[in-house]
This record gives structure tokens, C-alpha cells and sequence, in this order.
């Protein structure tokens, strides 16, 4: 019989990310967006944990502790930080996270000083027409091609030194949210608290409802997703089954939507684990969730990261259909609805496997297969065998 789940509070799910879109955390720069996730997990009866620097380690009691899982999603987001002062009073940028300078360009941002926050405008070089004419479109696109402009006295480097801006100060880029009748969402930084803003409704749709999962399920909000180390270092339980939230880039080649979510099959880091995938699609069929799978040739996750750290983890990644991405980003209420559903789905799942519990499989009985021993040793181009092969060997020494 297939498990209710909870119809999510869109509400609180626009309600949530709009509130978040606000508060600016590019990573190294994360201290307020972290407060405020775990404000959200406390009104909803949530506990949790801080590592050092802010990961945030939450666990939903199940009814049963072991095997556990967790789910992540990261709420730090791409920016940029003063690399040079010049000495016209511009300032010099280098990217935080990965992303192209064509994205930067025109942007409204506001700058960290330790005493104060100024606010600019990042600029090409050649940023007049009028003055430079068709050379304003011969310029190389690249960070050493852009400069910030500060809505300040500053027209030498003495100028921004006295305003306290110094090498090392975050800049943050504003996110112009609009949410349309339409249903789209338009914002920069929906990577990732559209789906930070999914897991908190999925999680306050289960509690509300008074479910209890059949095991231990462990929420994380990450703080170094963009720069590749994430969850390297967020797993202390026991962790066997690890699905992570990310985008899903809409585009030429892609099989993502705005209007579904997306189980990925693989990324940059190789393919997701067989099981755990499948057993996403299988909950999305069974709740009638709309649903694509899809492939991200230039992308990491949370999970890859906590693989790469030793982890002995089944991956799989969740992702809500995204077009522009590291860009000024569009979503659609229908891919994240789809989303916070599908969590709320697995998180009322049984394990994929039961032996999982176990950190290393004692007998081949409990271990997995994907497909039959025989189906999958069929083969439509035949090979002698090896009896033929020694036989031929033997008769001719």
C-alpha cells in the first residue's frame, strides 16, 4: 500500500525562499543565513546541531535509528570578493564559486567592509558607449575584463582605503526576486535556497501531520556546496542512504523542466547509486509526481563531496528544473511543489535495504543485484567458450 504523504504548504514554501533570497550569503559569508534556517527548524520542532563553522546537522526520529539517511541542501551561494584596489578607485573582483563574469556584469551589489556595508555597480571596463563606441563590444568577457563601481567618493585608492574597503571583503550580488502570476519564480541565488526552501516545507508537512518515518532521517543545510567541499565533512551518523538537493539545469541537451523535478543519474563526479535512483523514480510513479531523469556534465554535489570524503554512502540527487543557472535564475512553483512532495515521499520510505544497517555485507545473500545473473550475462554476440578455448590449447601443446 502506498504511504500518504502530506500536501505541502506552498505558502510557506514561497514565503521562506523570499526571506532567504534577502539575507546575501556567498560562501565564507554564510553566519546569517545559517541563524535563520535554524530559527525555521526550531518553529517547526526540529533539533539539530551546529558544526564549527555552521553547517547545519538536524535529525527527524524514526521509528527506527539504523539504517539512517540524510538529505542536504546548500545555502550558500556564488559572489565575489575584492581582489584589488586600483588606483581610480574601481575595484577588482574574483568570483566566489564558479561562474561566468557575463553574468556579473550590470549587477547591483552590495560590499563587506568590517565597519560598514557600501553598495556598487559592477561594470565592464569599457563601460561607456559613448565614449568607446563598437569597442564596447570587442571587449573580452572575463573577471579581469570587469570592475566595481562604489556608490561612494572613491576616485583613487586612498579614497576606498578611508571608506574601509580592503582586499578580502565580500560582495554580495542582488537577487531581484519576482514571483509572477504565471507561477515562475525569477531571482539569482535559487541555487540552492529554492531547495533549502523545499526540504523546510517537506519536513514541516511531515511533523504537522504527526508521521513518524520508519527511520532516522538527518535534514543538512551545508555552507561550501559552491566550492566543492560541502558535505565532506556533515556526516557523523551512520549514514547509509544520502540524496541531495540541487538544481536542474533547463537547457539545449538537458531533459530537466520547470514543471518537474529531476532524479539526476549522473554528474561530473560519475553516476549516482543504482538503487537509491531507482527507488526515487519508483515513489515519484507511485504518488503520480512529475518526474524526469536527466544527466549534468559540468555539476558536483553535496553528495559527490561526502563520497569523495570516504563516506561509504548510497548517492542520489533531487534537483528542481532551473533555467539560467548561475545566472538571473528561473524556476516555476510546479518543479519545487514537485520537489518538497517527492522529499516528503521518501522520507516516509522504508530503506532501500534493510542490510545497509551493516557497514560491510558479511554473505553475498543480502547484498544487491541489479539485474539477473543470467539477463545480464546474455549477450546477442557469442564468444567460444572456455572449455573450447583450453581444450584447443591443451591438444596443441
Amino acid at each position: 500500500m502506498t504511504t500518504r504523504i502530506p500536501e505541502p504548504d506552498l505558502t510557506y514554501l514561497q514565503r521562506v525562499l523570499l526571506e532567504m533570497l534577502a539575507i546575501p550569503s556567498p560562501t565564507g559569508f554564510t553566519d546569517t543565513i545559517v541563524r535563520y534556517v535554524a530559527e525555521r527548524l526550531d518553529e517547526i520542532g526540529i533539533p539539530y546541531e551546529l558544526t564549527r563553522r555552521g553547517t547545519i546537522r538536524a535529525t527527524l526520529k524514526g521509528r527506527q535509528n539504523s539504517p539512517d539517511r540524510a538529505v542536504s541542501a546548500h545555502l550558500d551561494t556564488i559572489g565575489a570578493i575584492i581582489r584589488e584596489i586600483k588606483d581610480n578607485g574601481r575595484l577588482g573582483l574574483a568570483p566566489v564559486g564558479c561562474w561566468s563574469s557575463r553574468f556579473a556584469e550590470g549587477s547591483r551589489v552590495s560590499v563587506f567592509c568590517d565597519s560598514r556595508v557600501l553598495r556598487g555597480s559592477v561594470l565592464p571596463l569599457m563601460a561607456s558607449g559613448h565614449a568607446f563606441n563598437t569597442a564596447v563590444d570587442s571587449l573580452p568577457i572575463s573577471w579581469d575584463h570587469i570592475e566595481l563601481r562604489l556608490d561612494a567618493y572613491s576616485t583613487t585608492r586612498a579614497d576606498c582605503e578611508t571608506l574601509g574597503v580592503a582586499i578580502g571583503d565580500f560582495v554580495a550580488f542582488d537577487p531581484l526576486p519576482e514571483f509572477t502570476e504565471s507561477g515562475h519564480i525569477s531571482a539569482r541565488h535559487l541555487d540552492d535556497k529554492a531547495g533549502a526552501a523545499a526540504l523546510l516545507t517537506a519536513l514541516k508537512a511531515i511533523v504537522e501531520a504527526g508521521l513518524e518515518p520508519p527511520i532516522d532521517c538527518h535534514p543538512l543545510f551545508t555552507i561550501t556546496e559552491e566550492i566543492g567541499s560541502g558535505a565532506a565533512a556533515a556526516l557523523p551518523w551512520d549514514v547509509s542512504e544520502f540524496v541531495s538537493i540541487d538544481i536542474a539545469p533547463v537547457a539545449p541537451g538537458q531533459h530537466s523542466s520547470e514543471h518537474a523535478v529531476s532524479v539526476a543519474m549522473q554528474d561530473s563526479g560519475g553516476p549516482y547509486d543504482f538503487h537509491l535512483s531507482r527507488h526515487l523514480l519508483r515513489l515519484g510513479e507511485e504518488h503520480a509526481i512529475s518526474l524526469r531523469r536527466d544527466l549534468f556534465r559540468y555539476y558536483h554535489s553535496d553528495a559527490q563531496s561526502a563520497v569523495a570524503a570516504g563516506h561509504d554512502i548510497r548517492t542520489a540527487l533531487l534537483a528542481f528544473g532551473c533555467d539560467a543557472t548561475h545566472g538571473y535564475e528561473r524556476t516555476h512553483l510546479d518543479s519545487l511543489e514537485a520537489l518538497a512532495r517527492l522529499l516528503g515521499a521518501y522520507l516516509l520510505s522504508p530503506p532501500v535495504f534493510d542490510s545497509d544497517a551493516l557497514s560491510r555485507q558479511q554473505s553475498l545473500e543480502a547484498f544487491s543485484h541489479q539485474l539477473e545473473h543470467d539477463a545480464q550475462m546474455e549477450s546477442e554476440t557469442r564468444v567460444p567458450t572456455v572449455e573450447s578455448l583450453v581444450g584447443k590449447g591443451d591438444s596443441s601443446a
